[in-house]
């Protein structure tokens, strides 16, 4: 499929939208079109503040395709193949496939791929029905409309790649390297523990070092050297700021990284960058108020010097403790108040008014500063963004967690997020960041016949393996399961494609290494399914 010019283009300025004519001027501005291996779509607008920019393709949708898209950020189990459906959002890119995966044989099939490359300067967002393929890029800051001045403002590059006789993931796999040629990926295999789905908060220094000796041990044969990752609850306050000292169970965080990197792991930690009080007084102290979110005042607003200030010392503070690794937790949330389910259209909805401090700079490129800031002042380290837009860290962060929690107590949760997270967006792993797809939580409360499948899909996934394992909890045999899933997880070798994920939101058929696997997720995937329409809850 030859990229084109659409055939119609709209602008949405601050109070009324324009049809372009086909010089694609409107009154102080236009834009403009750049073709490449990509469309570059360009904008100046020197007197109007800019919300939207509409384009549409005439393009011939057939009846017997499924259509796929992405989310804003994490999965949150609702990734799904459909019929076309006009009124589905479907953000960053979409993928439109006949047949099934479910059938290897692969003559006759195509499948069609339309998004945007990565680290674009707006938020993207394609609608596809029987008059064509409609991409709406959102410009604004905050919600208000950006206000460009004599900036040109490199908006996007769209993509179109047409792909035939091969499965519909194998095309989107390839698709993603289309949209994100230069990812930056670690330089060592990142895989190990996490103590969120045992301890969920509630954890100390010893238990640290007793969570580290567990994994430094299971990992003993590997060639490269675990990750024992904590996570919240080693700060003065729960899920809030400060990051400058550990509480009353940790003493003394940089201590606890070098007996942690003595026992032979990479120690690594979770922060919460943008939060400031949450629930209570401001921790720390010093912000003029326009540092603060004009939606929540305890939340900061990165698109102030003062504030990338901040997270730059933050970073480097983690780091000079001797973390090498750094979760960065909350973003999108803290940004704009709601998980990526409860997005609609947008991040910000079409009704609000708020903007961020810069209102020169759209909200896009605002993340986008904002993570180049983290992974710049973090030296070595690795950078693992969770709760962030994947467009928007791909080439900035070397991984990013790609679903919303799994869960250490609640197979039913592990299923729905793990499973869609880790079949839907496998393809990014290695293209976009490592894709994580979260833990295996083993906290005795979760049959072992489901959690030992969930590591062995996991291990054999080629993307990273984390586990969440309380110590004296599993039994010897579970042990061994472990220790051969660490070793898989460490090398990172193995190819997975899931096969009925055309049909199934929850896989249970693969491929690994060409050899056909089934899984068996049990009756909780009947607790999954709408019985009306067949999609994810």
């Amino acid at each position: 499929m030859r990229i084109r010019l659409p055939d119609q283009t709209a602008i949405v300025l601050a109070d009324h939208e324009v049809m372009l004519n086909h010089e694609l001027t409107f009154e102080g501005g236009y834009i403009r079109f750049e073709s490449g291996c990509g469309l570059k779509v360009l904008l100046k607008s020197a007197t109007h503040g800019v919300r939207f920019v509409r384009m549409h393709w005439d393009i011939s949708v057939p009846d017997d395709v499924k259509v796929l898209g992405d989310a804003w950020e994490r999965g949150y189990g609702n990734l799904h193949w459909s019929r076309p459906d006009p009124s589905r959002n479907m953000p960053w890119y979409i993928a439109l496939s006949n047949g099934s995966d479910s059938n290897t044989d692969y003559v006759g099939r195509y499948t069609h791929c339309f998004g945007v490359g990565v680290l674009p300067n707006c938020f993207a967002l394609w609608n596809c029905d029987s008059e064509g393929i409609t991409l709406t890029l959102d410009l604004r800051c905050g919600g208000a409309p950006v206000i460009l001045g004599d900036r040109l403002l490199e908006c996007a590059t769209v993509y179109m790649e047409e792909y035939t006789d091969m499965s519909a993931f194998r095309a989107l796999q390839k698709f993603c390297h289309v949209m994100s040629p230069e990812p930056l990926l670690a330089d060592h295999i990142v895989y190990g523990s996490n103590n969120w789905y045992y301890a969920y908060g509630k954890s100390s220094y010893e238990e640290i070092i007793s969570d580290t000796k567990l994994v430094a041990d299971l990992c003993n044969d590997t060639i490269t050297s675990p990750y024992m990752v904590i996570d919240d609850g080693w700060q003065p306050h729960s899920t809030d700021s400060p990051w400058d000292r550990g509480n009353e169970k940790f003493p003394d965080m940089a201590r606890l990284a070098q007996e942690m990197a003595a026992l032979g792991v990479r120690p690594g930690i979770w922060v919460r960058y943008l939060i400031n009080g949450e629930r209570g007084e401001r921790y720390v102290e010093g912000f003029p108020e326009e540092c603060y979110n004009q939606r929540k005042p305890k939340v900061l607003d990165p698109s102030h010097p003062l504030v990338l200030d901040y997270v730059r010392q933050t970073t480097e503070r983690l780091v000079d403790w001797g973390y090498t690794l750094i979760k960065h937790d909350f973003s999108c949330y803290d940004l704009f108040g709601k998980w990526g389910f409860k997005m609609s259209r947008f991040p910000a909805d079409d009704s609000e008014t708020w903007s961020f401090y810069d209102n020169t700079k759209t909200s896009a490129e605002i993340i986008k500063n904002f993570h180049t800031t983290v992974r710049e002042s973090a030296g070595d380290a690795v950078i693992l963004g969770c709760n962030v837009m994947g467009h928007l860290c791909a080439g900035i962060h070397h991984c990013n967690r790609t679903g919303d929690d799994t869960s250490g107590r609640d197979w039913t949760r592990t299923l729905k997020m793990g499973v869609n997270t880790l079949a839907f967006r496998l393809v990014q792993n290695n293209a976009f960041f490592g894709a994580d797809a979260d833990c295996v939580g083993i906290l005795g409360l979760i049959d072992w016949k489901y959690n030992r499948q969930w590591l062995d899909l996991l291990s054999r996934s080629g993307s990273p393996l984390f586990v969440s394992c309380k110590p004296g909890i599993p039994s010897p045999a579970e042990l061994d399961d472990l220790r051969l899933a660490y070793a898989k997880g460490s090398l990172q070798a193995d190819e997975l494609i899931p096969l009925d994920w055309m049909e199934n939101p929850y896989p249970a058929r693969y491929l690994i290494n060409g050899e056909e696997v089934h899984y068996d997720w049990g009756d909780a995937i009947t607790q999954l399914v709408d019985s009306e329409t067949g999609l994810p809850c």
